[in-house]
Parts: C-alpha cells; sequence; structure tokens
C-alpha cells in the first residue's frame, strides 16, 4: 500500500513543476494622466469704510479692513503684484474747496495678517515711515518667488491730510486695488 500513495504524489508533483514561470506571464501597461486644475488670480477688498471726521488743517487716519490675493493659477512662477491708487475724494461738486487730491491720501500695507502656499510676500509699506501717496499706482504687495497656489492678506492704512481751505461735507473717494 504504500507504493501505491507514493505514486499519486510524485505525480502530482510532476505537474507542478511543468507549469510556466511567474515571469513568462503576459503583461500590459497603463499610461495614467491627469490634469492639475487651475483657476484665477483674485482679490478682495472691503466695499466701504468710514474714516471718521475731522476740521481742515488736520489729518485723519484709519485701516480699511482685510484685502486678499488668491492666487489659484497652480503656476510654476506665482509671482504677482498688487497694486493701490485713489480717486480725488469730493462732495460730488467742483467747486475746488470741497475736493481733497489725492496726493493728500496716503497709504502704507502694512506685514501681511496671513498667507498660503510658498515663496516671498513683500509688503509695499511695511511701516508707516514707507507711506506713500496715491496720486498714481503703488505696489500694495507683491509675491516676488514661489509656485503653485498662494495667499496673502493685509489690513492697510489710509492717512487723509484736510486742506486748511476744505469746505464742510460728507466726501468721498475710491480706493481701487488689482493685481496682476
Amino acid at each position: 500500500m504504500r507504493r501505491r500513495l507514493l505514486l499519486p504524489c510524485i505525480a502530482i508533483a510532476v505537474m507542478g513543476a511543468t507549469s510556466q514561470p511567474a515571469d513568462a506571464q503576459p503583461s500590459g501597461d497603463t499610461t495614467v494622466t491627469f490634469t492639475v486644475s487651475t483657476s484665477n488670480l483674485t482679490i478682495e477688498v472691503p466695499p466701504s469704510r468710514n474714516l471718521r471726521s475731522g476740521i481742515p488743517g488736520q489729518t485723519i487716519s484709519g485701516q480699511l479692513g482685510t484685502v486678499t490675493v488668491m492666487d489659484q493659477r497652480a503656476a510654476a512662477n506665482a509671482t504677482w503684484t498688487a497694486t493701490v491708487v485713489a480717486t480725488q475724494f469730493d462732495t460730488e461738486t467742483d467747486d475746488p474747496t470741497e475736493v481733497i487730491l489725492p496726493n493728500l491720501v496716503n497709504y502704507w500695507s502694512g506685514p501681511a495678517t496671513a498667507t498660503t502656499g510658498n515663496g516671498a510676500l513683500v509688503p509695499g509699506q511695511p511701516t508707516r515711515a514707507d507711506r506713500q501717496s496715491l496720486e498714481r499706482p503703488r505696489t500694495a504687495f507683491s509675491k516676488t518667488s514661489g509656485s503653485g497656489n498662494n495667499s496673502a492678506s493685509w489690513n492697510p492704512t489710509l492717512t487723509i491730510t484736510i486742506p486748511q481751505d476744505a469746505a464742510a461735507g460728507l466726501d468721498q473717494g475710491t480706493v481701487t486695488h488689482s493685481v496682476a
């Protein structure tokens, strides 16, 4: 009886030895692709701000509220510059005593209040001593290096010098931030 049991075991071992090796199996490659989606470069600003009242010859100041640049372009070179400029402030008349020209409006960005991403984020005017008048576009903030999505927020300050001959009234003007 021993011989009969031994023979079937040998046959099974021989059958297993004659199968193909694992590396002889057919193979196939799958090319995988995907797209890194991009979005836009945007800027968000406060819709309005009331600084307060002042008398002729006085300088008033106040923060505008948070300005945020969001760069979702997923760029290899994700740099941008935010600029700021102001219109004249007036009571909606053409009377020169009711106009405050933008050269009397000073701006400083201050440091970033929040950031995301990598690279160098540079305030246009880090301190009050660096403030600039807004009669022409000024750099408010910039990103000078880095890649990928990023953002920066800051809370800029305006100072407005009221001329000695200014007439009383509610003055209104526009401070425009843009990014490119």
